[in-house]
């Protein structure tokens, strides 16, 4: 019979059987060298409808094609494993469905936790003779982190990494990153913010710092401030920034000004 007439005894459309001939799934007995019409066999309906269930029960492709020559007893063994597959994969989503509020609830907790030492970090900091910026400015780089801190919280925020990052250092060496300027010895950031802080839009920048005790000892301040001093200064542009400050082993003041090669 033609492929349309097969199709409506086997209740489909002649795209589905063109489609099972192309992934040679049921492939018609006969096709026409001339006219390229294809011709199927009454008989073929039965695996028509093997082929249709499979498909329908979520048996991939290659996995149907294994079962095609199988018996029904072989059938009735593939559909029991799929349903167990599908009971297993619906236990997992509901056991995160259960855990999934506590979890919410874990990370707000957390979440606060940061917010609460970052701001008692900021407000115990002054940066006014490190980066010459007054309180003004300040009060605005204080604002900005509260307020993405609690947009963070309410899961409306960009993603906040708490783990540590650990020693960004291996970056000068790294092919991916060049250095765009270095400074040793330096007493404050305000000597040189001028030389780096027109960032480039959809720059990717590293700013590694490693200072003496007195400015370690206010690393996530000064880190901080120092971020969003370049936020501020470059409104508008698509930027991506870290800053890595830890003490330098040999007590002095050394900055590195890196950018993402593209």
């Amino acid at each position: 019979m033609t492929i349309r007439q097969f199709a409506r005894l086997c209740g489909c459309n002649p795209q589905t059987l063109r489609y099972y001939d192309r992934v040679e799934l049921l492939k018609p007995v006969q096709v026409d060298k001339w006219t390229g019409y294809r011709y199927y066999d009454e008989e073929q309906a039965l695996a028509f409808v093997k082929i249709r269930n499979l498909q329908k029960a979520g048996f991939t492709i290659e996995e149907i094609k294994a079962l095609l020559d199988r018996d029904n007893q072989a059938i009735f063994q593939a559909f029991e494993a799929k349903i167990a597959e599908a009971e297993e994969r619906l236990r997992e989503i509901r056991e995160i469905q259960r855990s999934y509020q506590s979890e919410m609830e874990s990370i707000k907790g957390r979440i606060s936790e940061v917010k609460e030492k970052i701001n008692q970090a900021m407000k115990a900091y002054d940066p006014r003779e490190e980066f010459g910026i007054g309180a003004e400015e300040y009060d605005k780089i204080v604002s900005g982190i509260d307020s993405m801190l609690e947009a963070i919280k309410e899961g409306d925020g960009p993603e906040f990494d708490f783990q540590e990052d650990g020693d960004k250092t291996d970056l000068l060496s790294a092919p991916a990153y060049e250095i765009v300027m270095e400074k040793h010895d330096w007493s404050h950031v305000k000597d040189f913010l001028a030389e780096f802080s027109d960032l480039e839009d959809n720059g990717e920048y590293m700013l590694i710092f490693r200072v003496d005790e007195e400015k370690d000892a206010c690393g996530m301040a000064f880190a901080n401030t120092m971020l969003n001093v370049l936020l501020n200064r470059n409104p508008g542009k698509k930027k991506t920034l870290g800053c890595d400050v830890k003490a330098s082993e040999d007590g002095g003041n050394h900055f590195w000004f890196l950018k993402k090669r593209t």
